[in-house]
């Protein structure tokens, strides 16, 4: 697998505030240099919703030498107001380029969710609610592919009028993607579950015959899962929403139930799905995610809201401890699951660079 990489948060606005409060641009060159020297990344799929974030992160992702996949993720925005941001951030992405960045940029993530005008519903938890309803996904996805359709092609224009490197978008399924505006094929789709994993390997390799045909690479852009007995079987699913307490300042404020840690079940599920991309030939794939700086671990198990976070890192609640250590300096500690990504990920013997055939 050529492109060994990482989701690394920005910060995703919601409930009036973000996942990642404080954002300190110096601890982030300082994870943008363990990201490619100590997890043997050669990517990083730098998410969230606020431009100059998005641009500072990726500016110490090159400086590290990472291979910068700049992937605005939005939450409420309506599509006109998308599309000026990704305009807005195809300028940036580009000016990283042309110093010299190797830069993929993505139109967006999930945006017939997190966007209004797609899907019935004018909250996300609305949207959520339908998808969740066989019934009524179905009478709705004619329309909201025709819709998709529609955005994504205003969205490439408005992207390669202003950046001239790689462009794709990480996609869910039922979207029905048309993957030839596209340099690269991509999914946040990732993840296996009870319910795909007989048919898991399988799915995969169809999607990179998909890919193969169209002569194009495939990416998988969110792959992972959390920290607790049984968190496999929540993979893809979010279970933060329904297992924590929430503040009305959109703080995780406590677990609702009892959530058993268990780093190795993380550690393991990721090494098994790094196997299934490397031998099934995905190009490149995102371990979901570097850090829940939201979810932060707490010495009581029923404030350790870590236990639910896919994050690799163990992020402590409050001011950075003073530690012994490596990541002494840091405000986290690494879980199980960062060294079986720096195994899996220094093994690899691929090149380096990116081909998408007809792309300069």
């Amino acid at each position: 697998m050529r492109g060994r990489g990482i989701n690394f948060d920005t910060g995703f606005i919601s409930a009036r505030t973000t996942t990642r409060e404080p954002f300190d641009p110096d601890v982030v060159r300082r994870e943008m240099r363990i990201i490619r020297e100590d997890l043997h990344c050669n990517a990083v799929r730098i998410t969230g919703g606020d431009p100059q974030r998005l641009e500072v992160a990726a500016t110490y992702a090159a400086d590290a030498g990472l291979e910068v996949w700049f992937c605005p993720f939005t939450n409420g925005l309506t599509q006109d107001e998308l599309l000026e941001l990704l305009a807005d951030c195809a300028e940036r992405a580009e000016r990283l380029r042309r110093g010299g960045a190797d830069v993929v940029f993505l139109t967006g993530s999930e945006v017939s969710l997190f966007t209004t005008g797609f899907f019935p519903g004018d909250t996300l938890e609305e949207r959520l609610a339908l998808i969740r309803d066989p019934v009524r996904v179905r009478a709705a996805i004619g329309d909201v592919r025709a819709r998709m359709k529609k955005f994504l092609q205003r969205a490439v224009e408005i992207v390669r009028a202003r950046f001239g490197g790689k462009v794709s978008y990480a996609s869910l399924p039922f979207e029905g993607v048309d993957w030839t505006l596209f340099d690269i094929l991509a999914t946040d789709a990732g993840y296996r579950t009870p319910v795909n994993a007989a048919q898991y390997r399988e799915s995969i390799r169809a999607f990179v015959a998909q890919g193969r045909s169209l002569g194009k690479p495939v990416a998988i852009t969110e792959f992972g899962c959390a920290a607790f007995q049984g968190a496999a079987d929540f993979a893809g699913s979010d279970p933060t929403f329904s297992s924590i307490v929430w503040a009305d300042d959109g703080r995780a404020t406590m677990l609702n139930g009892g959530y058993e840690r268990d780093e190795d079940e993380q550690a393991c599920y990721l090494r098994e799905l790094i196997d299934v991309f490397e031998s099934e030939g995905v190009d490149a794939a995102f371990v979901y995610t570097f850090a829940r700086y939201d979810l932060p671990h707490r010495d009581r198990a029923e404030v350790d809201v870590d236990r639910v976070s896919a994050g690799v890192v163990k992020v402590f609640d409050g001011q950075p401890r003073a530690r012994e250590g490596r990541y002494g300096d840091m405000p986290w500690d690494p879980k199980v699951a960062f060294m079986t990504i720096s195994d899996c990920y220094q093994r690899s013997t691929y090149p380096e660079r990116i081909d998408a055939p007809g792309v300069s």
